[in-house]
């Protein structure tokens, strides 16, 4: 399998009123295609740091190594790609926040996922063509919320808001989908329901699929890999079944009371991986 992403001695540096915070400090991980991977960690432990940097949102530092995605240089040494946008658009992202404009129907905010590739007066006017639409019908579809396409976003449920964030940014046609916490603000039934979507699609598109989370329970049951970071340091890489109570405790020590530890929410199976096949909708 080749890789998918490549991060190779990422270090970031933050200096605020004369203090200096090493959120990264030499991370590096290779992700190949269709992995299903969970990136943890306490408050503070850089998990957002990363992502952003993944994303070219933040620069890393001038000694802070090298992002690649697909194979294609997003970053290096402190700077960023010319191509950075084109780059960042092979990549889907879901944030904690929905990010849906509330006003809009469903389908509008689906199709604000190809804005970047429009220009101002098609986005004010919303001119999409009938091939665009069709491609966000089917991306809802894909979520189960193809019947809620012209329904106002704000008569969602927040699971429903999540959903149509997730086919907001399959709507790209990227191979990698980048999750910042996307269940934090869920409550457990939605929390399922998202994961299972986002384990579905992967599965069906052959996606590979990278989501931070806090919840140790759920990267149990949805995801085969887990990178744990600690101050800004990989401090684990491996198959998440290897991550115990003991394991986490000897990570983390006194800040794993950041992480929740129960799981409080059911599945549809045993594994708690959902069935290729399965139609959610709410």
């Amino acid at each position: 399998m080749r890789n998918i992403l490549n991060i190779s001695s990422a270090n970031k540096t933050f200096f605020s009123s004369g203090r200096k915070t090493q959120a990264l400090c030499n991370v590096s991980i290779d992700i190949t295609a269709g992995e299903r991977v969970a990136l943890i960690g306490a408050s503070g432990s850089g998990k957002s740091t990363l992502i952003r940097s993944i994303l070219g949102l933040e620069v890393l530092d001038q000694d802070g190594g090298m992002i690649k995605i697909n194979e294609r240089e997003i970053q290096a040494n402190g700077h960023l790609s010319k191509d950075v946008r084109q780059i960042r658009n092979e990549v889907g992202v879901i944030f904690q926040q929905f990010n849906l404009v509330n006003q809009l129907d469903v389908l509008t905010n689906v199709l604000i996922g190809i804005c970047p590739n429009k220009n101002i007066f098609q986005i004010i006017s919303r001119r999409f063509s009938l091939e665009e639409k069709a491609k966000a019908l089917d991306a809802l579809e894909r979520v189960g919320l193809v019947d809620f396409a012209y329904q106002r976003s704000s008569t969602l449920s927040g699971g429903q808001q999540q959903r149509v964030a997730i086919a907001r940014a399959l709507i790209k046609g990227a191979k990698i989908l980048l999750a910042d916490e996307p269940v934090a603000s869920l409550d457990p039934e939605s929390s399922r329901k998202v994961m299972e979507t986002m384990v579905t699609l992967s599965e069906k598109l052959d996606l590979t699929y990278i989501t931070s989370l806090h919840q140790i329970p759920i990267a149990k049951k949805y995801c085969v890999r887990t990178i744990a970071l600690n101050h800004g340091t990989v401090v684990f890489d491996g198959p998440t079944k290897e991550l115990g109570a003991a394991m986490l405790a000897k990570l983390y020590g006194s800040n794993l009371g950041d992480l929740e530890m129960e799981d409080d929410f059911s599945c549809n199976r045993g594994d708690g991986i959902a069935s290729p096949e399965l139609i959610l909708v709410e």
